[in-house]
């Protein structure tokens, strides 16, 4: 676990960062995520790399860190019009994002791959090709796809995705 730890504890650690800009999180959740995959070892899939099924396990934990986050305290409340209308914006984008999240599951396998570690890992088409083994022309023709099928499935606008 040595040596996996030191071949992708830099990539697992910038997938996280990229997302919550918090680099103390980011060393948490990274730590974390290496002994989730200690005690998860025999569900890994052989099929997929090891680099993306830690960015998966990271993924995960920081959903579950947000999820703990954004619980909201009665006592931190603001009885201001901005705090209300924040939270109200803040509630509909949650909504939004989780429509988006289910029609994302439904996709193909190689496609939510894709769009999960371009828009979550915030990665380059270069390096989502490396990390699943296609070309880095075929990561972006299966993002374009992916995201036209959510467009079309979700009336989305092309700017919101």
């Amino acid at each position: 676990m040595d040596e996996l730890y030191s071949q992708y504890s830099q990539i697992v650690f910038y997938f996280l960062y990229k997302r919550c800009n918090d680099p103390l999180l980011a060393e948490d959740l990274m730590q974390e995520t290496f002994l989730k995959a200690i005690e998860s070892i025999d569900s890994y899939d052989e099929n997929c790399k090891i680099s993306t099924w830690l960015c998966q396990i990271a993924k995960h934990l920081l959903y579950q860190h947000w999820a703990k986050d954004n619980r909201v305290q009665l006592e931190d409340l603001d009885d201001s019009y901005e705090a209300n209308t924040n939270t109200e914006q803040h509630a509909i984008a949650r909504i939004e994002l989780a429509d988006v999240w289910d029609k994302l599951q439904k996709l193909p396998l190689e496609m939510k791959k894709v769009v999960e570690l371009r828009v979550l890992g915030d990665l380059s088409y270069s390096e989502i090709g490396s990390m699943l083994g296609i070309s880095e022309a075929k990561a972006r023709v299966t993002f374009f796809r992916a995201k036209m099928i959510l467009i079309k499935e979700g009336n989305y606008g092309k700017d919101e995705l």
